[in-house]
């Protein structure tokens, strides 16, 4: 990960760890899915104490942001209210309702191309 502590801020350095996640989740550099280091591993890596990595690994699961798995590690978390699995989630519904109205694939599939093409 890229992450520097600047020891002269004002900041908390596990407050420095939560927001340089956040921005990497943010800016696409983690994906959903990626292995974090383990907390000792990133206070190794960042010369700070492994309860302030600690804090910040607690900082981020409150915030959604990632997950701990167990013995597993932490992982970047998918965003349950992201703007994509919104989506997902509604297109399922729609498809399964066209369906249950006795259409086919094709036939959604048509419509489908239909509304993308504004027509």
């Amino acid at each position: 990960m890229n992450i520097t502590i600047d020891p002269d801020s004002a900041e908390p350095p596990f407050e420095q760890v939560r927001r340089r996640v956040i921005e990497l989740v943010a800016a696409g550099d983690l994906l959903v899915g990626t292995k974090l280091p383990t907390v000792r591993a990133l206070a190794a890596e960042l010369s700070i104490a492994p309860n302030t990595a600690a804090r910040a690994y607690r900082e981020l699961e409150a915030a959604d942001v990632i997950e701990t798995r167990g013995r597993n590690g932490s992982f970047v978390k998918a965003r349950s209210d992201s703007a994509d699995a919104k989506a997902q989630r509604m297109t399922v519904a729609h498809v399964a309702e066209l369906r249950a109205m006795g259409l086919d694939d094709a036939s959604i599939a048509t419509m489908l191309a239909t509304a993308l093409s504004g027509s």
